[in-house]
């Protein structure tokens, strides 16, 4: 079963509403979605009532959201939320601005955040939702006011105790403060776990920016260790260089001993994108120092320090151990996947989708060990569930307490997922969905729903 977008193409907007695309073939995300639930569904054989009710949210919410522009108009902007199933616990998932914002996108994203928290077995629910909008052409004031909007219209039904939202495609910490704060103002009472990713100081954790990228490289460990390979002697290649792909080429570095001899981004000012490559290996935490809030590197400044500059897709075919696509979805594809080196061991799917189902199979025959996207990049939302825990204690852990604790649940999760693929003969991605599934029944049946 695949747990991906196959091209929301929201670093660019391409696609119209309901709509994925990969190498000229459109399907609905959602209908992928549910297609793919099928297949799973019928390998374990489950009841056909049981299966019905988890191919469809419990709960959808859409509405208008106009905000007062700076130059005294108003625009309306149409937002949405939903709750796919909260069986072991209150929905959880980002909200999402971008002006290709869909229903069925989100409907999608919703199911899939379901199967992620059951894979890494925190007790949250998977929701989604956002707005239609561009908000790199808000001022910070409308977007102030956009958020503020956002939860005067949804606040009736989210909350610590049934949805709690997080940031996403075009929200940040600073955006989750200015929501918590109007619901706060709406319900009369501090309420800082109805959402997460909120900003150190203002009810946020310690560790929640580097948590996806290091539940990446604790992933990566581990496989490491299966695949009995040398963690300090390893190589690695990434897509991307946002905060996912800094942290994860940190880690690697810091974490494993390893060499990232090269990463790619989008730069947003040519609108094409490029590789950044030393043979002897980057210094993320220097691209680090000269990347922009869209995760763009600043090519003159790379050139003066050495580093060569390529074309875009250059960091897919690097002689590495390990390719870490942590950007686009849908980026090792039929047409690509022959441009992987065979030196390759390990593909972690840093982004959501980044690899297609006929890529996935060309690249399995090769011994190509892959670490499924709902397992691999699951450490955000692993520490906004610490982030909630610690919100409800109103007592906050240190950085270490929170790395250590999202090591200790990403190792287990990936061990389990290993197990149930070696008891059964199957892909770690197929494991990783039978694992989420068989948690998410197990709960639905303990209460009764079915």
């Amino acid at each position: 079963m695949r747990c991906y977008i196959a091209g929301v193409r929201h670093h660019f907007g391409l696609l119209t509403d309901q709509e994925t695309t990969y190498k000229g073939d459109i399907v609905n995300a959602f209908e992928m979605a549910q297609s793919e639930f099928d297949k799973v569904a019928e390998y374990l054989n489950l009841d056909k009532n049981i299966a019905s009710l988890l191919r469809w949210p419990l709960r959808e919410f859409r509405f208008q959201v106009p905000i007062r522009m700076d130059d005294g108009s108003l625009q309306v902007f149409f937002g949405n939320r939903v709750q796919h199933n909260d069986s072991r616990g209150p929905c959880k998932g980002g909200i999402r601005f971008h002006p290709k914002e869909s229903l069925d996108v989100t409907r999608a994203l919703a199911m899939w955040m379901t199967w992620k928290c059951a894979i890494v077995d925190i007790p949250l629910g998977g929701g989604k939702g956002g707005v239609a909008v561009d908000p790199s052409m808000l001022s910070t004031s409308e977007k102030e006011r956009l958020c503020r909007v956002w939860v005067n219209q949804i606040w009736k039904n989210i909350g610590p105790r049934n949805d709690v939202p997080a940031p996403d495609v075009g929200t940040t910490p600073q955006m989750m403060g200015w929501m918590m704060d109007e619901y706060t103002k709406l319900t009369g009472s501090y309420n800082p776990g109805v959402i997460t990713g909120k900003p150190v100081g203002a009810g946020g954790s310690a560790g929640r920016t580097e948590a996806t990228g290091f539940g990446v490289v604790y992933t990566i460990r581990e496989s490491m260790k299966h695949l009995n390979m040398d963690a300090s002697q390893s190589t690695a290649s990434i897509q991307g260089f946002g905060n996912v792909s800094q942290h994860a080429a940190i880690g690697f570095a810091d974490i494993l001993g390893g060499k990232v001899v090269s990463v790619s981004c989008w730069d947003h000012k040519a609108k094409d994108a490029f590789t950044y490559s030393k043979a002897d290996g980057i210094d993320p935490h220097f691209l680090q120092g000269i990347t922009d809030i869209y995760g763009t590197i600043d090519r003159e400044k790379a050139s003066e320090a050495g580093y060569q500059v390529e074309h875009g897709d250059a960091w897919l075919s690097k002689d590495v151990d390990v390719l870490i696509p942590a950007a686009l979805e849908a980026q090792i594809n039929k047409d690509t996947a022959g441009q992987v080196s065979k030196k390759v061991r390990i593909i972690a799917e840093g982004a959501n989708g980044p690899t297609t189902p006929e890529a996935e199979a060309i690249l399995l025959k090769k011994d190509v060990f892959f670490i499924p996207d709902c397992l691999c990049n699951a450490g955000g939302v692993t520490v906004s569930y610490f982030e909630g825990v610690q919100n409800d204690m109103n007592y906050y852990w240190k950085r270490e307490e929170v790395i250590d604790l999202l090591d200790e649940k990403l190792t287990n999760a990936f061990n389990s997922v290993l197990q149930k693929s070696l008891e059964r003969g199957v892909s770690t991605r197929d494991a990783s969905y039978i694992v989420a599934i068989d948690r998410v029944v197990n709960a639905m049946q303990f209460r009764g729903w079915v």
